[in-house]
């Protein structure tokens, strides 16, 4: 089974610039050694199921410990069989324009 996700969270009860708490989840992301691509809104990662609903419930709960709120938003595509979609998907595209 092959999930690919994005996702962003961030606090939104801290200043104007989050990249330190989105930092602390990128590397939260990294550690997990799943295969990933952080973009400018939001990062993909790719993965089982399991892993990923486990990644992102370690990256809330990081920033749940110094946040009183947290905002979050995840989209999930499931592709039977498939993998090393992260790269493949935008390939993909490009080969078509």
């Amino acid at each position: 089974m092959s999930v690919l996700i994005d996702f962003a969270i961030f606090p939104t009860d801290k200043q104007t610039s989050v990249s330190p708490y989105v930092a602390r989840v990128v590397r939260i992301i990294k550690e997990s050694g799943l295969a990933f691509k952080l973009g400018p809104m939001g990062t993909s990662v790719e993965g089982e199921w399991t892993e990923i609903m486990d990644l992102v419930s370690r990256c809330f709960e990081e920033l749940r410990k110094d946040s009183n709120r947290v905002y979050l938003t995840l989209k999930a595509d499931y592709r039977k069989g498939a993998s090393g979609r992260l790269e493949g998907k935008v390939k993909s595209v490009e080969e078509k324009i």
